[in-house]
């Protein structure tokens, strides 16, 4: 048996450089494989928001749009939520009164229906560069890609007085005051 293992490949490599070899390869599947997880690492965030239903490429607000958002709000108080320039969380939108919404036509009508069921009547809605789809702005300032449209709740919120509001109590005083 001990013969079989001095002869046999087993026990020692005739090749001397195979070693060197081993080694080589090695290296080789290393470096190979730390480059692909590295790639991944890097192209995963680029490549999971193409998975997503509505894909929403990022295209940064230019200065000129930002100044007109900021009219807009100029004489505004309260909190606020910016929408579009973000991770995607869901929002509940009862607690701002001030919405700034950097979004795609695609998103639009599905965040108007969500905005109108959500908003108290006080809020303010600001979109830049699309408009809603159904609403009318009170307001509109830029031109191109720096438009943005300014919306009061209390004029989308169905039909005014005598909608439904999430806030039904402020919305029947806000009514009862400017028939008066």
């Amino acid at each position: 048996m001990s013969k079989f293992l001095q002869d046999s490949s087993f026990a020692k490599d005739s090749n001397p450089g195979s070693v060197g070899k081993k080694r080589w390869g090695l290296w080789v599947t290393g470096v190979v494989g730390g480059t692909l997880i590295a790639l991944y690492a890097v192209a995963t965030p680029f490549v999971i928001p193409a998975l997503r239903k509505i894909c929403l490429p990022f295209v940064p607000a230019t200065p000129a749009q930002i100044a007109n958002v900021l009219k807009m709000l100029q004489s505004r108080t309260g909190s606020l939520v910016d929408i579009g320039s973000g991770d995607g969380r869901i929002v509940k939108f009862s607690q701002y009164t001030n919405v700034v919404v950097f979004g795609v036509p695609q998103m639009m009508p599905q965040l108007e229906d969500k905005l109108l069921s959500e908003l108290q009547i006080t809020a303010k809605v600001i979109a830049c560069r699309f408009p809603f789809p159904t609403w009318a702005p009170e307001h509109m300032t830029g031109e191109g890609i720096d438009t943005v449209w300014a919306y009061d709740a209390k004029s989308f919120q169905n039909g005014h007085c005598g909608g439904t509001f999430p806030a039904a109590a402020e919305a029947q005083r806000h009514c009862n005051q400017n028939t008066q």
